[in-house]
C-alpha cells in the first residue's frame, strides 16, 4: 500500500495516516472557533443591549423600591399557616431633568430574570444575557421635583408571568409628563419576585397547565388576590402620603387624582378596581380578558375606561391553526366556547361613552417591553415595537391627561 508523506514543523517525515487525528483535531477546533465567532457576532445583533426611547416630558425620572408586608393576609401560595402576603413595589416619580446619580438597571436581579425568561419562553438562556446591561432613564433615590405641590398617581399591574417594570416604555413617558407611577409585583403570579433578604418567589400556576390556566373559574378566583393586592397598596400609599420616613412623598401624592393601568391580567384587575374601589377614578386595560368577580353592568363601567386590544387577540380562534389549539391542550370547539364567554364579557365595554380601540399589526405582548429585547422577536411576530409603543403612549397620556388633569381630548373624540 502506498502512503503519501508529510513533514511536521521539525522536518520529520510522517505518514499521512499518522497525521489524520491531528487534522481532525484542527478541523474540530476550527469549526468550534468559527461557530463561536458566529455566535459572538450574532448574539449582540439579535439580542442587543437595547435602550428605551427618551421620555418627551418636562420632568426627569426618579425611582425607589419598597417591600411591603400585608399583616392581615396569609400567603395562600405557600403551604402552611403564618406566612403573610408580601409584595415588591417600585415607584417612579417626577424629578429634576438635571438630577444626578445612578440610573436604575432595567432588571436589577438580572440573573434571576434571565433564568425565568428561559423557563417561561423556552428560548436559550444566553439569548437574555444582555438584559443585565440595560439601563433606564430613572435615577435611583433622586429628589422629587418641587415643580408641583403634588402629582396624580397611577397604579400599574403587570400580566401573568410579568413584572412591575415590564412597561418601562410607558411608565417613563408618564412620569416625564408629571405622574407618579406605582408598579406592583404580584408575588407568585409574576415572572419573579426578589425580596431584600435575597428570597426569590417564582411563578406558581397552582398545578394548572396549558388551557387549564385560562379557565374562568380559576382566573376569576385568582384575580381576587390581585384586587386585594392593589387595595393594600392604596392603603400603604395613603400612609406614605401622611408620613414618608424619607420625607420624599409626604403630602406630594395627589390621591384625589388616581388612576390605574394594566396589561393582560393586570388590565382585568384594573377593571375590577374601577368597579369596586372609589379611589381609582379612571382605568386603562391593555389586551386583558375581563377576568374577575364583577361584570360590567349593561349601562357601562360608570367611570372613564379605555381598552386597547391587539388585532390578533380580537380575531380569536379564526386565526388559530389546529396545531396551535392542540398545543394549548384543548380542542377547537372548547376554544370557541371559551372565546364566546370572552366576547360576552367585552360587550358592555363602550357603554356609557367609554372607549375600545384595536391596534393593527399587534400581538398580546406588543403592550409590554418584550419586543425591544431583540429584532428577532419583532421579525418572528411581524410587529413594529417602537411604533406601537409610541401610539400606546399617545393614547395613554391623552386618556389620563383628560380624566385626571382636565386637558382636552383629541384622538379619543
Amino acid at each position: 500500500m502506498r502512503f503519501s508523506v508529510a513533514r511536521d514543523a521539525r522536518g520529520v517525515r510522517q505518514s499521512s495516516e499518522a497525521t489524520k487525528p491531528r487534522r481532525l483535531a484542527r478541523m474540530v477546533i476550527w469549526l468550534g472557533l468559527t461557530s463561536y465567532a458566529a455566535i459572538s457576532v450574532a448574539v449582540p445583533l439579535l439580542f442587543p443591549v437595547f435602550t428605551f426611547a427618551k421620555p418627551e416630558g418636562a420632568f426627569g425620572i426618579g425611582t425607589v423600591a419598597f417591600s411591603w408586608m400585608d399583616e392581615d393576609r396569609e400567603e395562600t401560595f405557600v403551604a402552611g399557616r403564618g406566612t403573610k402576603r408580601e409584595l415588591r413595589i417600585q415607584i417612579w416619580y417626577p424629578a429634576d431633568k438635571e438630577a444626578g446619580g445612578t440610573t436604575s438597571a432595567y432588571l436589577p436581579d438580572s440573573e434571576v430574570y434571565t433564568k425565568a425568561f428561559h423557563e417561561i419562553l423556552g428560548l436559550p438562556q444566553m439569548l437574555f444575557s444582555s438584559l443585565k446591561y440595560v439601563r433606564t432613564h430613572a435615577v435611583e433615590q433622586a429628589a422629587l421635583s418641587p415643580a408641583e405641590a403634588s402629582y396624580p398617581v397611577l397604579i400599574f399591574s403587570h400580566g401573568l408571568h410579568g413584572y412591575e417594570s415590564q412597561n418601562t416604555f410607558q411608565t417613563e413617558q408618564l412620569v416625564s409628563e408629571g405622574y407618579i407611577v406605582v408598579g406592583i409585583n404580584h408575588t407568585y403570579s409574576s415572572l419573579a419576585s426578589v425580596f431584600p433578604d435575597g428570597r426569590v418567589a417564582l411563578f406558581d400556576s397552582q398545578g394548572k397547565k396549558g388551557f387549564e390556566v385560562l379557565q374562568f373559574d380559576f382566573m376569576d378566583k385568582l384575580n381576587e388576590i390581585w384586587v386585594e393586592d392593589v387595595k393594600f397598596v392604596l392603603d400603604k400609599l395613603e400612609a406614605l402620603n401622611d408620613n414618608d420616613t424619607d420625607g420624599r412623598f409626604t403630602g406630594h401624592l395627589d390621591l384625589e387624582r388616581m388612576g390605574m393601568f394594566g396589561h393582560s391580567f393586570g388590565g382585568a384587575t384594573t377593571l375590577q378596581m374601577l368597579l369596586s374601589d372609589s379611589r381609582i377614578q379612571a382605568g386603562l386595560n391593555m389586551d386583558g380578558v375581563l377576568f374577575g368577580e364583577k361584570r360590567i353592568p349593561a349601562a357601562g363601567v360608570g367611570k372613564p375606561f379605555l381598552m386597547l386590544s391587539a388585532d390578533s387577540t380580537t380575531a380569536g380562534t379564526s386565526v388559530m391553526s389546529d396545531d396551535q389549539i392542540a398545543a394549548m391542550g384543548t380542542t377547537r370547539s372548547e376554544a370557541e366556547a371559551y372565546y364566546k364567554e370572552v366576547y360576552a364579557r367585552y360587550e358592555p365595554v363602550t357603554a356609557g361613552g367609554n372607549y375600545w380601540i384595536t391596534l393593527d399589526n399587534t400581538t398580546h405582548l406588543s403592550f409590554s417591553d418584550l419586543y425591544l429585547f431583540s429584532p428577532l422577536l419583532e421579525w418572528m411576530e411581524g410587529v413594529d415595537a417602537r411604533e406601537t409603543q409610541r401610539l400606546v403612549n399617545e393614547l395613554t397620556l391623552e386618556f389620563f391627561n383628560h380624566y385626571l388633569k382636565g386637558q382636552p381630548l383629541q384622538r379619543l373624540l
